[in-house]
């Protein structure tokens, strides 16, 4: 109850925004075709449904396998440039360069080499995602006080089961924290890819609808996404 009363002005500010947004519309003030009203956006939704249904599980399933992707071999590399010093001289500076690369520009390059199907846009979406996963779990790791290690190696503990019983489980919830910020930019991965050149998913859907301006479809594949 105290969580919805707390998120009760944030929701009423964006109520008034989308009855402002609906009159001046309908007011003739914004030509429709440059900005559909929310009704025609949801009439949207509902009357293409079935185009951008198959669209949304297409784009759904590209986040999904290319977060996966990310989450095990983000979490690998983490494990290994903590447990060891020359991986971790090695590759650390490689995965914090990698956010040097501009998306946009790595997007054509892996349809040009893998081609128009499934697979570019997972990797897409894995290269997306594979810093926060990467970084957050890696530090999460690396952020055990030292006095726990202490005392586990009073207790003759090696160093594998200092990992285990000390270390990984206290890296979690920063694990988890990158997880979810993967998860909030993972789409932006998919579409990019599918801009690049795709026959199906929201970012194609999208692209076509401003194509033929049919901008509330426009909308609606915005929304879904």
């Amino acid at each position: 109850m105290s969580r919805l009363r707390d998120a009760a002005p944030a929701l009423g500010l964006a109520l008034a925004g989308l009855i402002a947004w609906e009159a001046i519309v309908r007011a003739e003030l914004i030509d429709e075709l440059l900005l559909p009203s929310p009704t025609q956006v949801s009439t949207a939704l509902w009357e293409d449904r079935s185009l951008l249904g198959p669209d949304l599980v297409v784009t759904a399933w590209e986040v999904l396998a290319g977060l996966a992707v990310a989450v095990v071999v983000g979490a690998g590399l983490a494990v290994a440039m903590h447990l060891f010093t020359g991986v971790r001289r090695a590759l650390k500076p490689l995965v914090v360069g990698s956010q040097a690369v501009p998306v946009p520009v790595v997007a054509p390059l892996l349809i040009l080499v893998l081609g128009f199907g499934i697979a570019p846009k997972v990797l897409m979406v894995a290269l997306v995602c594979f810093f926060p996963v990467t970084i957050n779990f890696y530090d999460g790791l690396r952020s055990v006080e030292p006095d726990q290690r202490k005392v586990l190696r009073s207790f003759a503990a090696t160093r594998w089961q200092t990992f285990r019983l000390l270390e990984a489980p206290s890296a979690l919830p920063q694990a988890f924290t990158g997880i979810r910020v993967a998860a909030a930019v993972a789409v932006i991965g998919a579409v990019f890819a599918e801009w690049a050149g795709s026959d199906s998913g929201l970012g194609h859907a999208l692209l076509t609808a401003n194509g033929q301006l049919l901008t509330a479809r426009a909308f609606a594949c915005v929304v879904l996404l």
